[in-house]
């Protein structure tokens, strides 16, 4: 029997907790790589798309020659390229203008659904280029991950001996690294059966998410993030496809607050707590992590 987590004919909605140790979780371009925050509150933020990105990379590595998984939104490969590769499999010949046959699009769209996961799982935009694939809209959606607490973005200096050029006389080149010095995050996903029943999402593909999402961090090492880790994830499966109760009030179950008064700096200074007691008649907990 199915596990429920890993029904695609259900309704799930999701909450995971993760914290960064003297790192950069999501810098900032338009803000010279400084940590994302919240102006007013100082919270810290993590963009759904760089979640998305780092479950990506870890289905490229899990699913490494397995038919399906490939990956759409790679980089280093051109969108109109990945269209293309639809169109050579259905045997359609490549134009200079945009192809308008609405059945071949239809066509070209199925097969992107079926090749790509991150196409079936999270959507995409594919009426770029000459040989379009139409729209598709990904059953999964994450939201911004948000710290508990405030964070304190920080630049720190660094040095390096070697130069740059040759012909530079200097003995050491500055620069400078973003960090924050602690900081647990929490953000919420959704996955609608409606929508994955329209693109082909398997059992197989929520088993590859959350074993994805268990190990986005643990190979995502880099010196500008530090020590990430997933310290939560938390599965709310509804009886059926359009769901019990809304999403909102089964995240108010799980609370996260500091047990300790000024700034945290560990996972063991805030208390996690699940009010199990509160889960309505249809919907089931599986805790992956926590």
């Amino acid at each position: 029997m199915t596990d429920v987590h890993h029904d695609p004919a259900r309704k799930h909605d999701f909450v995971f907790l993760f914290d960064v140790t003297d790192g950069n979780p999501n810098g900032d371009p338009d803000a010279g790589g400084m940590p994302r925050t919240d102006p007013e509150t100082m919270q810290g933020l993590v963009t759904d798309v760089a979640i998305k990105r780092k479950i990506r990379n870890m289905v490229a590595l899990l699913g490494a020659d397995k038919p399906g998984y490939d990956i759409y939104v790679e980089a280093g490969v051109s969108l109109n390229s990945q269209h293309e590769r639809a169109y050579t499999a259905l045997g359609v010949p490549k134009t200079e203008k945009k192809a308008k046959d609405s059945a071949v699009q239809a066509q070209a769209r199925d097969w992107m659904c079926q090749t790509f996961f991150d196409v079936r799982t999270f959507g995409a935009v594919m009426s770029t280029g000459t040989q379009s694939a139409g729209r598709v809209q990904g059953p999964v959606q994450l939201t911004f991950s948000r710290s508990i607490d405030p964070v304190m973005p920080q630049e720190h200096g660094i040095t390096r001996v070697t130069r740059t050029k040759t012909e530079d006389d200097k003995e050491t080149e500055m620069g400078g690294k973003h960090a924050v010095p602690y900081g647990l995050y929490r953000g919420h996903g959704h996955f609608s059966a409606p929508l994955a029943a329209k693109t082909g999402v398997t059992s197989d593909d929520l088993a590859m998410l959350w074993r994805s999402m268990q190990l986005m961090f643990e190979h995502d090492r880099a010196s500008g993030r530090a020590e990430m880790a997933l310290r939560g994830l938390y599965v709310f499966t509804h009886h059926d496809g359009f769901g019990t109760v809304p999403a909102h009030t089964l995240f108010d179950l799980i609370t996260v607050k500091a047990n300790v008064d000024g700034p945290t700096r560990a996972f063991h200074e805030y208390d996690v707590k699940v009010d199990e007691s509160g889960i309505p008649d249809g919907v089931t907990l599986t805790r992956i992590i926590g």
